[in-house]
């Protein structure tokens, strides 16, 4: 404890010294005669002396606001620059007096620069101490703005995880299967939330309700408006709606709901494993990647995307899936996930995959391929990303 005290002591001889040699230059300036000894020595006793008597005073000026402050400091400078000269001209005297004068010379003629420094030094002391307490208060304010800012951020998050947890209950926990066929879908968000769903809905013992979307941008809004769209989808689909009337329905409900600038692309099909059949819909989605007999063919056909025409037709298409045929559904977080030098994925990557692999089940295929394009981007996706393979055995 006595060491920090010591340093400031010292600290504080060394800045006295420096405004002593001030006012010492600026009686230079002005052609006075100086005794160096005696500027220095009264330098020491002005500081010394006025820096705790303004301390002690310092309850009367500190709480009053701008000018008031100003004013009732001035009072008491002026009120302890009397007791301060008078106390530090008579050490001034005994130790290095000027001339050689009796005290009470010294003390009528040699007031001039004693007044000068105790004004200087007092000046000095309140701005130092008014700045460093508004430093201070500025400090604490920033403090606490930047503690109320991390507590909202910390709140946040954890609203975006639940909402994540009641995200990710909304996606199909099991996906259901039918015989002859397996299905299988991954869903990789870029953020905490995600503007992607895919849906799996048994439509009947042999018939499945396949669906992938994606909302146009990231973040909460997107997962707002895709919660909206697979309520939507799991109202209208069933066994008697083709997906061509689904996607009907879902456009013309959002097109009364949604806001201005979005939309959402969107594939729907039914699997019917009765007729060994895919028909599907495709509302503006990327196109499927279709595997058969070791032929690549992409599914090109479709229409509008979903929430800005309210008056579009949409039409079905079907596809007969034979033994060791593979569909590969996905967003377009899957084809522009960027590698570093800022490479995208694109769809031939997946064709160029799922040729070398068309062994595989559908799991292995949907685990093998995230997995590809996780590696591809460093785990660093723009965008959120979805995938569905469906594997006809």
């Amino acid at each position: 404890m006595k060491f920090p005290s010591l340093s400031q002591f010292f600290r504080q001889q060394l800045v006295y010294l420096s405004m002593s040699a001030v006012i010492a230059a600026i009686f230079w300036a002005i052609g006075q005669q100086i005794n160096p000894v005696t500027v220095l020595t009264y330098s020491l006793c002005i500081g010394n002396l006025l820096s705790p008597a303004i301390g002690r005073l310092e309850f009367l000026y500190r709480a009053q606001r701008f000018p008031f402050n100003y004013l009732f400091f001035l009072i008491v400078l002026f009120g302890v620059t009397v007791p301060v000269y008078l106390i530090s001209t008579a050490i001034v005297w005994f130790i290095a007096p000027p001339t050689p004068q009796t005290l009470l010379h010294l003390l009528t003629t040699g007031w001039k620069f004693p007044f000068l420094a105790t004004f200087v030094f007092g000046i000095s002391l309140f701005l130092f101490h008014t700045t460093k307490e508004r430093l201070e208060r500025r400090n604490v304010e920033l403090q606490h703005s930047v503690e109320r800012g991390a507590a909202r951020l910390e709140m946040q998050e954890q609203e975006l995880e639940r909402a994540r947890d009641i995200q990710q209950s909304l996606l199909p926990r099991k996906i259901p299967q039918i015989p002859g066929f397996e299905v299988a879908g991954a869903w990789q968000p870029a953020s905490t939330v995600s503007g992607d769903y895919y849906d799996v809905l048994r439509l009947g013992e042999h018939r499945l309700g396949i669906c992938i979307a994606d909302v146009v941008g990231k973040g909460v809004s997107a997962a707002l408006l895709m919660a909206n769209v697979q309520a939507a989808v799991r109202a209208f689909a069933s066994d008697a709606e083709s997906p061509a009337q689904v996607c009907g329905k879902v456009n013309r409900l959002l097109c009364d709901n949604i806001a201005t600038g979005k939309f959402v692309t969107f594939f729907y099909g039914v699997l019917d494993g009765e007729t060994s059949t895919f028909r599907y819909c495709n509302a503006g989605h990327p196109y499927p990647i279709f595997l058969s007999d070791g032929t690549i063919r992409v599914l090109e056909q479709g229409g509008a995307v979903l929430g800005v025409f309210p008056a579009w037709s949409y039409e079905d298409s079907t596809v007969e899936l034979r033994a060791g045929d593979r569909m590969f559904l996905f967003t377009d977080g899957i084809t522009e996930a960027s590698s570093p030098n800022g490479q995208e994925f694109e769809e031939a990557s997946i064709a160029a995959f799922a040729r070398g692999n068309s062994t595989l089940t559908a799991n292995e295929l949907n685990t093998l391929l995230l997995a590809q394009v996780s590696a591809f981007c460093g785990a660093k996706f723009q965008d959120d990303a979805t995938l569905l393979v469906i594997a006809a055995n």
